[in-house]
């Protein structure tokens, strides 16, 4: 997946560099040929994916709060960056209820800070806010959200994510309309999963923390359903998107869903049950009556826009899904050295899947016998 040679020489600005998508997107800009700039906070822990890949050697690292619109304004001066991609954020939905105005300066402001940004640097030619599936107004229905369904949300973070397209429609719309302005999209992706990730109050980092500790997973919310992915399949999605806006142009602009297949929709028991039998270390309890507050117990995401349109489509099923996460972290607990070769190495083998997974796709709609 070359994605046509466009990341070649070019500058890519990515916010959230140091988080859990972002340093992975920054691992695969990297090895295409991409000069590769990240402004974020410092990693959250040292066991963070950042850390542990080290990162900070392999890329121009820059640490700024996206709050802070004069100081990421600056940074996008001096970096003259050709294409940006939006992914800091506040990611957590426990997390905003205990904080919703930092949840919502960091997920509204930060996202205005971004575009502003992008508006007062010429040199940017495509620009993406990464956000998320919970964007949608969650009716909790058994068909997955198109592009053009009501944007929503119950808790303050998906509530601020809806909010985050809103503002990015708008800015399309004010700013971003015309020829020879930079071309803006968004992407929203459903629960991405993978090595790397330790944020707090997430199934498979939860499940790892209690693996490394040889205790059982308290398990919260068993019964949810959600569209399962491993973290390569959206950022795929992402590379395809700012590829296509730069070659094709403004046909490509607006919203994406970057989803799995609609059979890749699992509950959390089911995911951490497929994980224990391919790895039979660890176990789980569910408690009676956990008093918690509200998380959607069902959202689908349609991604026939991103098939159709973008001829995009998720490679992994949920078995090589979970196979993918269970190899990334067993390869960071049982041995750090080397750790960013062997997420080239994930990117690779990922890279050789999705090619022969389309060759086949193709055969079977051009019905070719071999």
């Amino acid at each position: 997946m070359s994605f046509w040679n466009i990341y070649q020489g070019k500058k890519v600005l990515v916010t959230g560099h140091t988080g859990f998508k972002g340093s992975w997107l920054c691992i695969w800009l990297q090895q295409l040929g991409a000069e590769v700039y990240g402004y974020a906070l410092p990693p959250y822990t040292s066991d963070d994916n950042f850390v542990k890949s080290d990162l900070a050697s392999h890329m121009h690292h820059y640490e700024g709060d996206i709050r802070n619109g004069n100081k990421l304004k600056a940074y996008f001066s001096k970096v003259q960056p050709d294409m940006a991609f939006h992914l800091a954020a506040q990611p957590l939905v426990l997390l905003s209820y205990d904080d919703p105005h930092s949840t919502f300066e960091s997920n509204l402001m930060g996202v205005v800070n971004f575009f502003e940004a992008v508006r007062h640097t010429p040199s940017v030619k495509v620009a993406i806010n990464v956000t998320s599936d919970k964007c949608y107004d969650n009716k909790e229905w058994v068909w997955g959200y198109r592009e053009n369904d009501p944007m929503g949300g119950k808790d303050p973070y998906s509530a601020s994510k809806g909010c985050s397209e809103l503002i990015t429609a708008s800015y399309i719309h004010s700013f971003f309309s015309l020829e020879g302005t930079c071309l803006v999209a968004s992407a929203r992706a459903g629960n991405v999963i993978g090595g790397g990730d330790w944020a707090k109050d997430r199934i498979i980092p939860d499940y790892f923390r209690a693996y490394r500790k040889n205790e059982k997973l308290f398990i919260r919310n068993p019964y949810a359903t959600r569209p399962w992915e491993h973290v390569l399949e959206p950022l795929s999605g992402y590379l395809n998107l700012g590829a296509k806006l730069l070659l094709e142009g403004r046909k490509y602009s607006g919203g994406w869903n970057f989803g799995p297949e609609d059979t890749a929709n699992f509950s959390v028991k089911a995911l951490i049950d497929k994980i224990l039998e391919l790895d039979s270390k660890g176990g789980y309890t569910i408690p009676e009556n956990l008093d918690k507050p509200h998380e959607a117990t069902l959202l689908k995401l349609d991604i026939s826009k991103a098939v159709n349109l973008l001829q995009w489509r998720p490679s992994l099923t949920f078995d090589e899904t979970v196979l993918f996460t269970l190899k990334g972290y067993k390869e960071e607990l049982d041995n750090t050295q080397h750790l960013y070769e062997k997420r080239v190495k994930q990117i690779n083998d990922y890279t050789n899947i999705a090619i022969n997974k389309k060759i086949a796709w193709a055969i079977k709609k051009n019905n070719i016998h071999i």
